[in-house]
């Protein structure tokens, strides 16, 4: 056995969903009416984001609600140019984010910013010349 190469959920905990949905929308990602007041769901494409109580989301995973801090993960959005990074970073901020580390040419060859959202999710907001995106606006990895 062996499983398809994909994603299909990804769940941030979060301290307050109704802001959180906020903030999100505000970058105007739409909220699917599959949504309650305890669990907010928004279609990406290809993937979907949740978002949820951090304790609520603990225990569900029968794991403990941890300090927030640095998890060891972070989300990445890339556009086509550093213009475009230093276009998606001043809306973010607009949005209620906030930059963690400002745009600037990256070791490996490309152009990357953090921002965090209210809740300190990082996500990085890159443009790598090496991943192009195809006809929908996914990332295409080489061979």
């Amino acid at each position: 056995m062996s499983l398809e190469r994909r994603i299909s959920l990804i769940t941030l905990g979060v301290a307050d969903v109704a802001r959180s949905t906020e903030f999100y929308q505000r970058l105007g990602w739409s909220k699917s009416s599959a949504s309650n007041e305890d669990v907010t769901f928004i279609q990406l494409k290809g993937t979907v984001l949740g978002l949820f109580s951090r304790q609520a989301l603990a225990d569900d995973a029968r794991v403990e609600n941890t300090p927030v801090g640095f998890s060891g993960v972070t989300l990445a959005y890339n556009v086509a140019s550093d213009i475009g990074v230093d276009a998606v970073v001043k809306f973010a901020v607009s949005c209620g984010a906030t930059v963690v580390k400002a745009p600037e040419k990256v070791f490996w060859g490309g152009y990357s910013a953090y921002i965090a959202d209210p809740d300190g999710h990082l996500w990085e907001i890159a443009h790598n010349p090496f991943f192009p995106f195809d006809e929908h606006g996914h990332v295409v990895l080489p061979d």
